[in-house]
């Protein structure tokens, strides 16, 4: 509305984009990489707990990988999967413009995630993926059963 009214320019976009549009470019610039709701809610469950852990590292230092919740002397990796961004089985739904680079761009997606999972189990680690549609209470009480059997 603000562009429509004449209170803001169109800018072009850079070469660089991947954008269609400087309306989708904006879309993609405010997505989040960390820090989300569902990762919020269930960050304050587990801290709820008594659970302590770190946020947003990298599980293996010299793998450019990062886990939303890590518990590092429990060698615990905590994933938080947004439905579109991971390709969630029940809830994706492919999108209707650019639909080629976006299949191809999930699917690379995808396969990053199990590549991850089985370089970090690999190396020692458990590894616990949840999708951002899943009750945070029900994904929090599957992560402190592996905590508490971890340190018991």
């Amino acid at each position: 509305m603000a562009r429509a009214a004449g209170f803001l320019a169109e800018e072009p976009l850079p070469d660089t984009s991947w954008a269609t549009s400087t309306a989708v470019r904006s879309v993609m610039k405010g997505n989040k990489s960390r820090d989300t709701k569902p990762e919020k809610r269930l960050r304050s469950i587990l801290h709820r707990e008594g659970l302590r852990y770190r946020v947003a590292t990298r599980p293996l230092p010299e793998l450019r990988r990062t886990a939303d919740i890590v518990f590092p002397k429990l060698r615990l990796a905590v994933f938080v999967d947004g439905c579109y961004w991971h390709g969630c089985p029940d809830h994706y739904r492919p999108s209707d413009a650019n639909r080629e680079f976006w299949s191809a761009k999930i699917a690379a997606n995808r396969n990053r995630d199990s590549e991850t999972d089985r370089m970090l189990r690999d190396a020692g680690w458990n590894v616990i993926r949840v999708w951002e549609h899943e009750d945070p209470a029900l994904a929090a009480s599957r992560i402190i059963e592996l905590v508490r059997s971890c340190v018991d």
